[in-house]
């Protein structure tokens, strides 16, 4: 059974690319969403089985809606993703329950290698 996924990323184009990598690896993408906000309402209506949530968003911000997600269901699966390799956010991730950190631009192999890390 294909694992579902939700990508959540302000530029369209970054959730385009992701959506690529996943759906030829065999992933089945449930939902987008542009910020964090959307997210947690996507996270709660489609219980995918990994969540794919960039830092830096309008509205609400990567960290807050991983705290809101987990909050929600503590055995969720997140992998952070970011353009700013900044380490106390990377830190702040991984403390508030994220399972990977993955660095903008993407390398498909470095997705691929986390998304089977966290959900196989």
């Amino acid at each position: 059974m294909a694992k579902n996924i939700l990508i959540c990323d302000d530029a369209a184009f970054m959730r385009m690319m992701i959506k690529d990598i996943l759906t030829k690896n065999g992933y089945n993408v449930v939902g987008e969403a542009e910020n964090g906000k959307i997210a947690v309402d996507k996270y709660a209506e489609l219980t995918p089985d990994l969540v794919l949530l960039d830092i830096t968003m309008p509205e609400m911000d990567g960290i807050g809606a991983l705290k809101a997600i987990k909050e929600k269901d503590p055995n969720a699966c997140v992998i952070m993703c970011s353009a700013m390799g900044q380490q106390a956010m990377v830190i702040e991730a991984i403390q508030s329950g994220a399972k990977d950190f993955i660095v903008k631009p993407f390398q498909a192999e470095r997705v691929l290698e986390a998304v089977k890390k966290v959900i196989g």
